[in-house]
């Protein structure tokens, strides 16, 4: 009986021992696995805040893309208005230069006139056609000053168009490079 108890004794210990080891090994592969989880749980953690920064210069660049579209659009709308005022200044230009040709006709016809009757005694007719051409000088510098106006003005808006049209690529330029 003894004998069977010594066994029996042997028995628990070699159990006792196996359940030792066994507990042993389980706590080792649950650190083990604990340590894979705080691992993993870091990544994810890094992860989500590199996720979020990505997410933070899409939403900028989306901005800035929608602002660009606001300024292009803007840029474009005072380029039509330029490209306008420019046609309606050539416009107004021509047709100036047409008054002014038809005022140098019209004063060569008068001093024409003066001329043949240059040698009439007829004083009044003379005073009356000397003063038609003093008139027509008059209108003929006007329309000069005016004429050479519109040019002046003609040469700012076509520099101011294309100063714009140089702004609106170097904008465009500078937002394209610095996106990427």
């Amino acid at each position: 009986m003894k004998k069977v108890l010594l066994e029996m004794e042997d028995q628990k210990n070699s159990y006792e021992q196996k359940a030792k080891e066994s507990l042993q090994k389980v706590l080792e592969e649950k650190m083990s696995a604990e340590q894979q989880l705080q691992s993993t749980q870091r990544s994810l953690a890094l992860a989500e805040q590199k996720c979020e920064e990505w997410r933070s210069q899409y939403e900028a660049l989306k901005e800035d893309w929608r602002k660009l579209g606001t300024q292009h659009r803007e840029l474009e709308s005072q380029l039509h208005v330029l490209q306008s005022k420019l046609q309606g200044a050539d416009s107004r230009d021509l047709q100036m230069n047409q008054a002014l040709q038809l005022l140098e006709n019209e004063h060569q016809e008068l001093q024409a006139k003066i001329e043949l009757l240059q040698g009439d005694r007829d004083s009044s007719d003379t005073q009356h056609l000397q003063d038609q051409l003093k008139r027509s000088e008059e209108e003929k510098l006007t329309l000069m000053a005016k004429v050479q106006q519109l040019q002046g003005l003609l040469q700012n808006q076509s520099l101011q168009l294309q100063e714009q049209e140089k702004l609106l690529t170097k904008k465009g330029q500078q937002i394209y490079f610095h996106k990427f």
